[in-house]
């Protein structure tokens, strides 16, 4: 199909892409943007010293840092190719599972579009503002892909961070090169054929590596449309297109209405525990059957976790032998919530840990939940009591102001062991104040250690 004649969906969703300016961006999406760049040098930053990222950095050849094709590591003092340093940047930031997230995908939009964001920033000196209007675009346009494809795709066993990532970061890439919608239309076709990420592999470092990989395929794909290379541009609704591989329907009315906030960036969620977001009801229903009925591991008999078949599929591993396999097992979770360990800060001896074992044992897994509906946390006391919660956690937050302060913290919990106390505050104050930063600047301010 030429691209001056598309009319599908592919080439509507790349128009709105391509057309996107910082003036139609109100004031609370500008905010959950800022939000949303915070909350990803941190997770990024905490992430950046971990096994996987560092692997790649062993792997991946350092460049002159003179070279002006290059970016910024995160937290280390190297430069790497542009794509190289996106898919490193990328991987550190879904390394800790600790990245927020969004149900419509479901999955993590911001790490697979920030790690390529910036990187292209970085190289092409872009504004803090340009990079919002990138931001939004790619977020916006993933969360619609995702829509297209329902949810078909994530139940066969696609992670929706690595495929429809892709499709994210090549519409951010696409508006940092200022593309217009005909060649953003050949990027997602470019796309269409990169995106890849199996939830078999759930668990592993190659989890994060999905985000690390959508950032540096969304990357090439606009670069490579913008020195005019082809693709179809109906990809994404075509025959044998990514919705009829990967899921099989294609419902382009679902991906071009509007949300009921107008912008599916308001439906974002931000993560305050290191772990698969499916836990994360589980893991405040304990909570609060604990600090509620004072509950104790002594006084437990039993508890039944009432799960969908989204959980079962996504973090039900029974016997996690490592910290990141503890972060997709929602039985061994539940436990540490009870025993009040720490959920933001998951590490191997956590799978190890016998009483949580001893709990985790007393644990099972109902399979009579609703997909997409808060868990609800049954406990059996030895006195013959019966107890339950429910908590949802899928609502986003109302209060920006709380919601930014949490963040903040956050932030500061995982930015000061790298950067130092002073140096996470720099980098703080001009994430703040992002449209008058510029990505240069604060990828500078995300590299000082002490």
């Amino acid at each position: 199909m030429n691209v001056a004649t598309a009319t599908g969906l592919t080439a509507r969703l790349a128009s709105r892409a391509a057309s996107l300016r910082l003036q139609e961006l109100p004031e609370e999406i500008l905010e959950l943007a800022r939000q949303a760049v915070i909350d990803w040098f941190g997770v990024t930053l905490g992430g950046c010293g971990e096994d996987g990222p560092l692997m790649l950095l062993e792997t991946l050849p350092a460049c002159d840092p003179r070279d002006s094709r290059t970016a910024t590591v995160v937290g280390h003092g190297v430069r790497l190719a542009t794509r190289d340093a996106a898919l490193v940047n990328g991987t550190a930031s879904h390394r800790l599972d600790f990245d927020d997230v969004n149900m419509r995908l479901p999955g993590h939009a911001s790490v697979a579009v920030l790690g390529a964001a910036l990187a292209l920033g970085e190289q092409r000196d872009a504004s803090g503002a340009e990079l919002i209007v990138a931001f939004v675009a790619g977020y916006e346009t993933a969360c619609r892909v995702a829509l297209a494809v329902g949810e078909q795709p994530y139940a066969l066993g696609f992670h929706a961070t690595g495929t429809i990532g892709t499709f994210g970061a090549a519409a951010a890439c696409a508006r940092l090169l200022e593309l217009d919608a005909a060649a953003t239309a050949v990027a997602f076709g470019i796309a269409a054929s990169e995106a890849a990420g199996l939830k078999c592999n759930l668990g592993t470092m190659t989890k994060s590596l999905h985000a690390g990989k959508a950032c540096e395929n969304g990357l090439l794909a606009a670069e490579l449309a913008a020195r005019g290379f082809t693709a179809q541009t109906s990809a994404i609704e075509a025959e044998q297109g990514f919705a009829a591989i990967s899921g099989g329907g294609c419902d382009a009315a679902a991906a071009l209405a509007d949300p009921p906030g107008g912008w599916f960036l308001r439906e974002n969620l931000f993560k305050h525990h290191a772990a698969c977001f499916f836990t994360h009801s589980a893991i405040e229903g304990v909570r609060e059957l604990r600090d509620t009925h004072d509950l104790s591991a002594e006084q437990l008999e039993g508890m039944t976790l009432h799960v969908s078949e989204v959980e079962l599929g996504a973090c039900a591993i029974p016997e996690p032998a490592t910290g990141i396999e503890v972060k997709f097992s929602i039985a061994h979770l539940a436990a540490m919530a009870l025993l009040d360990r720490d959920t933001a800060a998951i590490v191997d001896a956590d799978a190890g840990d016998e009483q949580v074992i001893a709990v985790r044992r007393r644990i099972v897994l109902a399979a009579d939940g609703t997909a997409g509906q808060p868990t609800r946390v049954e406990a059996e006391l030895r006195d013959g009591s019966l107890v339950e919660a429910c908590r949802d956690v899928n609502t986003p937050g109302s209060d920006l102001a709380a919601q930014r302060l949490r963040l903040e913290q956050k932030f500061a919990s995982l930015a000061s062991p790298v950067l130092g106390t002073a140096g996470a505050a720099e980098l703080l104050s001009r994430l703040g104040a992002l449209e008058q930063s510029s990505v240069r600047a604060l990828m500078a301010a995300a590299t000082r250690s002490t």
